[in-house]
């Protein structure tokens, strides 16, 4: 009898159904907003990046915008699969 109470107790703690906080509407949205403006940051360093890139090459400076592009490449990379990677982690 003691064992069949504990098996019950441990089968509603072990499996609880998700449910989601009460303003995780607004939070969700706030995420979004933040992952539009990190996308059009990278955006926006890709295209400077790119300008200084030209700039440089034109008037025979050193080349230090190609440490740029791709430091905002993998910036953007890591940025856009941050749900994924917290998803395997948590997962």
């Amino acid at each position: 009898m003691i064992l069949a109470a504990v098996y019950d107790t441990w089968a509603q703690i072990g499996n609880p159904t998700p449910e989601a906080p009460p303003v995780s509407d607004k939070i969700l949205q706030l995420v979004r907003y933040f992952t539009w403006f990190v996308l059009l940051a990278g955006i926006v360093a890709i295209i400077y990046a790119g300008g200084r890139f030209a700039w440089e090459k034109w008037s025979g400076g050193g080349l230090e915008s190609p440490k740029m592009v791709a430091g905002a490449m993998i910036g953007g990379v890591v940025a856009t699969s941050a749900g994924t990677i917290m998803n395997a982690v948590i997962g």
